[in-house]
Parts: structure tokens; C-alpha cells; sequence
């Protein structure tokens, strides 16, 4: 992994260079502002019960499906279509050391992006004067949810850049997979038919891999180190999934 940090520090210089990034960046701070005005309108108006912060973070999955897509589809994609994903691998570097070092300026990003929101809770704060509004418990565990889950989201989005060569095609698989996984687990979740006896096993590993159940325990404070165990297992196969595809695919190239 000697080459890891340089060609770290590529791949954040060319994702700051690239229009999607700054496309995705504008989407999400314009759409998470909204949010939060619209917070502010219902918090001024009648008292709730859960913290701002509670609120906040149950529309995580939108700007991560659209987000995560936009940061990622280039990365393999067009590295592939250009045909310089088969000249860098002649360098001394390995297929793993590109593979992360792409996951890594992605996720980067990502974290930068939903790090600079701590801004609205701050000017919050400020203005309102009122403490009450900072619940730091949810704060800062709707934050490391964001930090754990987005590693898993990231190495979705690379793998879907890893399978072909169309970035617009790698985008929506991206997002496709992306919401099954995030929608289709909260939707299949509350499905009564999976209660039936030889489906009993699929409902115990669609609540185990359900996301909305643990952003709620997350944001309550409750750090369960299965959730740990899901998110940062999905992101090493994920990861291993686009190695071995960017391989597959130079050996019949």
C-alpha cells in the first residue's frame, strides 16, 4: 500500500475538479436547508417532542441515494470507457490500492459534505439562544450513523462504477441499489407475509440489515455493535466485489 496516499490525494483533487461533484454538493446543501428551514417552521409554531436533530436525520436516505451516485460514478466508469484504468494498473501500483484510493477520496467527500450541516444546528444555537434545541445525544449519533453507513453507501456507488464502462449507467445502478437496500428493506420490514413460518429466517435478516431501525437507535444513543458489524462487513465485500470485478474485467480486455 505504499502508493495508497498519493493516489489518494489524486483522486480528491479530481473529484474537486469535476462538475458532478460540485452538482451533488449544491443539491444536497440546497435540499438539507430546505429541511431545516422547514424544522425551524414546525418547531416555531407547536412544541415536539423529539429534538431537531431526530428530525433531521430520517430524510438521510435521499440525498445518499442521489449523493453517493454522483460522487462515484465516474471513478471506475469513465476510467474504463478512457481505457487509462489499464495504463495506470501497468505503474507499480495494485488493482486494491486503486480501488480504495478511489473509495477513499469518495467517502471523503461525503463526509465533508453532511459535516459542513453542523453549521445549521450552530447557527441554530446561536439565535435561539435556547440549549434545549442542541440535543447532543442525537446530534452526534445521527452524525456517527451518518460516518458508519456511509462507508457501506460509498462502496455501493464504487462497485456500480466497477461493473461497466457508462458512468450514467454505473449513476443509476448506484441509486437503484441504494434504495432497494435503504427503502426496500424498511418496506419489506413491515411486510406481514414474511411472518409465515419457512420465511421467518429471510424477516430476521431484512430487520437486521434494516437501516431506518438503526439510524432510530443511532439518534436515541444506542450503539449496537451489530449495526457496526453490518455496515463495515458490507463495505469490505463491496470493496472486494469491485477489486475483483475491475480484475475480471482487464483479463478479458
Amino acid at each position: 500500500m505504499r502508493h495508497f496516499l498519493t493516489l489518494l490525494s489524486h483522486e480528491t483533487r479530481m473529484l474537486l475538479v469535476s462538475p458532478a461533484t460540485y452538482v451533488a454538493a449544491t443539491l444536497f446543501l440546497a435540499f438539507m436547508g430546505l429541511i431545516f428551514t422547514k424544522i425551524l417552521e414546525i418547531y416555531s409554531g407547536t412544541p415536539q417532542e423529539l429534538s431537531p436533530a431526530n428530525v433531521y436525520f430520517q430524510l438521510f436516505w435521499l440525498p445518499a441515494c442521489v449523493m453517493v451516485p454522483l460522487l462515484t460514478m465516474k471513478c471506475i466508469a469513465e476510467e474504463r470507457r478512457l481505457g487509462t484504468i489499464e495504463t495506470l494498473l501497468t505503474t507499480p501500483v495494485t488493482t486494491t490500492e486503486v480501488v480504495l484510493a478511489k473509495f477513499g477520496a469518495a467517502y471523503f467527500l461525503y463526509s465533508a459534505l453532511w459535516g459542513s450541516t453542523v453549521g445549521f444546528f450552530y447557527i441554530l444555537r446561536k439565535f435561539s439562544g435556547d440549549a434545549r434545541f442542541l440535543d447532543s445525544g442525537p446530534l452526534l449519533g445521527g452524525f456517527l450513523f451518518i460516518a458508519v453507513s456511509g462507508l457501506f453507501f460509498v462502496a455501493i456507488g464504487v462497485f456500480a462504477s466497477s461493473v461497466t464502462s457508462n458512468q450514467s449507467v454505473a449513476g443509476i445502478l448506484g441509486c437503484v441499489m441504494l434504495a432497494t437496500l435503504i427503502l426496500g428493506g424498511n418496506a419489506l420490514s413491515d411486510s406481514a407475509w414474511l411472518e409465515q413460518g419457512v420465511l421467518k429466517p429471510a424477516k430476521s435478516v431484512i430487520e437486521y440489515a434494516h437501516v431506518f431501525g438503526h439510524r432510530d437507535d443511532f439518534t436515541r444513543g444506542v450503539i449496537d455493535t451489530r449495526h457496526l458489524l453490518f455496515y463495515l462487513s458490507g463495505t469490505a465485500l463491496a470493496l472486494i466485489f469491485s477489486i475483483l470485478s475491475v480484475e475480471a474485467k482487464l483479463l478479458h480486455s
